[in-house]
């Protein structure tokens, strides 16, 4: 690339999937959400974070949150709501997420692709900063999205 100043740059950059990917904040009343803690193999260990996965060919952002929803979590939303779309690491990556708010729950459980059963942990957005402050709990993402949805809902 030749930028406005004359100066070239190669860059190498991680092209985005498909069909996209969404975040799901699932909120079991006004002020509880549901984490998930389940593997990270970048991270080689454990974590804390939001439900989350790829969208499927021909599958809308938020029938793809629902059904993440009922695989890792075990439960459905009546309400679905899309909230931002957020860049991932736009200076080498053309990933994005959909971060989808998951209101009005229901319990359903759909199989789904994990080697292990994942473990629901409920937090309370009024907690975010002690959430933050746990060595489990790293992820950006989820973090922007907890935000986001704190603040929508306020």
């Amino acid at each position: 690339m030749r930028f406005s100043n004359g100066v070239e740059r190669v860059f190498e950059r991680l092209c985005p999937p498909a069909h996209g990917g969404v975040l799901v904040v699932p909120m079991l009343d006004d002020d509880t959400v549901l984490l998930i803690r389940e593997y990270g193999a970048g991270v080689e260990d454990y974590y804390l974070g939001l439900p989350k996965g790829a969208c499927n060919p021909g599958e809308d952002r938020l029938r793809a949150a629902d059904r993440e929803l009922m695989e890792e979590v075990g439960y459905g939303a009546h309400h679905l709501e899309f909230v931002k779309t957020l860049a991932l690491s736009p200076s080498y990556m053309g990933h994005s997420i959909d971060v989808v708010l998951a209101r009005d729950l229901y319990r359903k459980r759909l199989p789904g692709d994990e080697p292990e059963p994942i473990e629901v942990v409920p937090w309370s957005l009024n907690n975010l900063s002690e959430l933050m402050g746990r060595d489990d709990f790293a992820e950006a993402r989820s973090l922007a999205a907890l935000y986001l949805v704190r603040d929508l809902l306020r």
